[in-house]
C-alpha cells in the first residue's frame, strides 16, 4: 500500500484545502466515468479516492503522521514510522480506503454526505457519488424510489430507513437510476440505491431535457407563440412559421441545473390534426392539393 500523500502528491503538512484540491485535479482525470472500460484508470481512480477518504479523517491522519498506524489502519509497532509500501495491507475496513470508523459519521437528523461527496457533485454534476463498489457486508442496502422531477431539481427526501429512523435525506439535482447515496452514522452505513421513475412527458439525456409537444396544422404554418412545460415551470416558445413535426427547438439552461454545469431542454414539435376531422379543412385540402402537389418522400432510399 503506498502512502496516501505519495498518492496525491502533497506533501506531509498539506492543508485540508490543498488536499481537496489534489483529490479534485485527479479526479477530473480518473473517475470512472469518464473513462468507461479502462480498468487500470479505474484501479487509480479507487487508489485516491481511499487517500482522500485516509487524509479526510483528522483521527487517522494524525495517528498516520504519528506512526501509530499504516494507511490499512492496522496499528504500527512502536517507533516504526511507515514510510512506502507495506506488504500485505489491503483496501480495509477503517484504513486506507475503508469506508471506515462508524463513529465518524452522523447520528441522526438530516443525512450528510461529506467533502468527498461535494467533490464528486462538483465535476461529475451528481450530487453524490456513484458507488463503484459494493457496500460492505455489513452495510445496510435499501431501494428508494425517487419522482422524475424530484431527481432532475434536487429535493429534501423523507426517507425510513430499515432500523425505524427517518431521515431526511438531500436528493442531489440530476442523480441517476442506479446510483447509491450513502448515509453514514454511528449505527452502521446505509445505502441507498436510486430508481428514478419515469415522467409522462420528460425524457432525459445527461443534463438535458427532452419533451415533445403537440402543436396544430395553424400553429405549424403561420407560426405562434405557445406555452411549454419544463422541469422548471412552463415558459412561453415561439414555434417559426413553416415548422415541420420533428422540428426541434433548443430552450437554453432550462434542462438539468448541477454546480458547473446547467443542461438544456429540446422541444421536439408534432404537427397534430384536429381530431376528430374537420370536414371544411378537409374540403379545402381536396381543393387545394388537386393544383399543389409536392413531393415529401423523394430523397428516401426506399431499397
Amino acid at each position: 500500500m503506498r502512502d496516501p500523500y505519495t498518492v496525491l502528491g502533497v506533501q506531509r503538512g498539506a492543508t485540508e484545502d490543498e488536499i481537496k484540491r489534489a483529490y479534485r485535479r485527479l479526479a477530473k482525470k480518473l473517475h470512472p466515468d469518464l473513462n468507461p472500460g479502462k480498468r487500470a484508470i479505474e484501479q487509480q481512480f479507487k487508489e485516491i479516492t481511499a487517500a482522500y477518504d485516509f487524509l479526510s479523517d483528522p483521527g487517522k491522519r494524525a495517528r498516520y503522521d504519528r506512526g501509530e498506524i499504516g494507511p490499512d489502519g492496522a496499528e504500527r509497532m512502536q517507533g516504526f514510522r511507515y514510510g512506502g509500501s507495506s506488504p500485505g495491507a489491503g483496501f480495509g475496513r477503517g484504513g486506507f480506503g475503508g469506508s471506515g470508523n462508524k463513529g465518524g459519521g452522523q447520528k441522526t437528523g438530516s443525512a450528510g454526505f461529506g467533502a468527498f461527496d461535494d467533490i464528486i457533485a462538483e465535476f461529475l454534476n451528481r450530487g453524490t457519488r456513484r458507488e463503484s463498489a459494493a457496500p460492505e457486508a455489513d452495510a445496510v442496502t435499501q431501494h428508494l424510489k425517487i419522482p422524475f422531477l424530484e431527481a432532475a431539481r434536487g429535493s429534501k427526501h423523507r426517507v425510513t430507513l430499515a432500523d425505524g429512523r427517518s431521515l431526511d435525506v438531500t436528493i442531489p439535482a440530476g442523480i441517476e437510476s442506479g446510483q447509491r447515496l450513502r448515509l453514514k452514522s454511528a449505527e452502521g452505513d446505509t445505502y441507498l440505491e436510486i430508481e428514478v421513475e419515469p415522467h409522462a412527458l420528460f425524457t432525459r439525456k445527461h443534463l438535458d431535457i427532452h419533451i415533445d409537444v403537440p402543436v396544430t396544422l395553424v400553429e405549424a404554418v403561420l407560426g405562434a407563440t405557445i406555452t411549454v412545460p419544463t422541469i422548471h415551470g412552463a415558459v412561453a416558445v415561439k414555434v417559426p412559421r413553416a415548422s415541420n413535426s420533428g422540428a426541434t427547438l433548443r430552450l437554453k439552461g432550462k434542462g438539468i441545473s448541477a454546480k458547473h454545469a446547467v443542461g438544456d431542454q429540446y422541444v421536439k414539435l408534432r404537427v397534430t390534426l384536429p381530431d376528430p376531422p374537420d370536414p371544411e379543412l378537409v374540403r379545402f385540402l381536396e381543393r387545394w392539393s388537386a393544383d399543389h402537389a409536392y413531393d415529401v418522400r423523394g430523397k428516401m432510399d426506399l431499397g
